[in-house]
């Protein structure tokens, strides 16, 4: 049935090779949580690449798209209701990671560039329309030193609003860790090995920060979730009951922090996960999921702490999506 509603919606269309959402609850008789936005973005030939990641600026009504090609824009701008406003490219090769961290006195854009030229390896922050105001790491070089800083294809980057930065490096290179930096950007601590144990990554590819100081890992190589002390960096537990098809590409909290959006790029999935309150984090439990159109290949997502839309940045469709919750 799903499948039939989706091609229907898919002629609707007119033929277009937009990929659209069939929707999955395991719970018999519970009501969808997300509902897609079609309209969003207004044309969606503005999209020129592969699209890896999504930010969204919820204060300013802003929605900004790292995408990846040749003689392409690697940063695309919408506005929340889906109008394509500019782009810039400038010092930007590969984005994979991108974060939008507001303050009192303005707002910076966050990307990691996981490229191997003279601009990768590197954590960057632009101003929103693209003038650079900071290098984290040695441009061009790949390393895991912390004195110089050094990365490794880092994979995604989350800002604090005192401004501690949160780096998980890298995506595939010779680092599996994440490492808090103070707001000038010195090491407060690092953790993670190359390893299945406690405390180890393969591939840390997302990284959140919740309500209750708590550290969340997408531990995409060992299908699991890690969770951390933001302020010790002690572990505190970890998730994978929910993984056994496909490992976490994504982390992030929905408006509420009561569930935890989930991509899961080769099974083209959003699981939404139950959130914990302060305390034990427990076992995770999907309450519902999202799954998209085979090849659709969600990456990262981010989350409109304002309205509660969810974007996802998909690199099969090459295209970012908007779900927007019902209730």
């Amino acid at each position: 049935m799903a499948g039939t509603l989706l091609a229907l919606l898919l002629a609707l269309l007119g033929g277009s090779q937009v990929l659209k959402a069939e929707y999955f609850s395991p719970w018999k008789g519970e009501q969808q949580m997300f509902k897609l936005d079609i309209g969003w973005p207004k044309t969606p030939e503005d999209f020129t690449g592969q699209t890896f990641c999504v930010a969204v600026d919820s204060l300013h009504g802003l929605v900004y798209v790292g995408q990846r090609g040749d003689n392409v824009p690697k940063v695309l701008v919408f506005s929340k209701e889906g109008y394509l406003l500019h782009s810039w490219n400038d010092t930007v090769e590969m984005p994979h990671g991108i974060f939008v961290w507001n303050t009192e006195t303005g707002s910076s854009v966050w990307i990691t560039d996981v490229g191997t030229g003279k601009y990768g390896h590197t954590v960057k922050q632009y101003s929103p329309l693209g003038k650079l105001l900071q290098v984290l790491g040695t441009p061009g070089n790949a390393g895991s030193s912390l004195i110089p800083l050094q990365f490794d294809q880092p994979a995604e980057v989350f800002v604090e609003e005192t401004g501690e930065v949160y780096v998980v490096d890298g995506d595939g290179g010779m680092n599996n860790r994440l490492l808090k930096l103070s707001d000038d950007y010195k090491e407060i601590w690092l953790t993670g090995t190359n390893g299945s144990g406690i405390g180890q990554f393969r591939i840390p590819h997302s990284v959140t920060v919740d309500a209750f100081g708590r550290v969340w890992v997408a531990d995409r190589g060992n299908k699991r979730i890690q969770v951390f002390d933001k302020v010790t960096g002690e572990w505190l537990g970890s998730w994978s009951g929910c993984f056994s098809e496909d490992g976490p590409y994504s982390v992030r909290f929905t408006a509420d922090y009561k569930y935890l959006i989930v991509a899961q790029l080769n099974i083209n999935r959003l699981a939404i996960l139950a959130a914990p309150p302060v305390g034990s984090i427990g076992d995770c439990v999907i309450v519902h999921s999202v799954q998209l159109a085979d090849e659709t290949k969600p990456h990262l997502v981010d989350v409109d702490m304002k309205s509660g839309a969810v974007y996802v940045a998909e690199i099969g469709a090459q295209q970012v999506q908007k779900y927007v919750p019902l209730s």
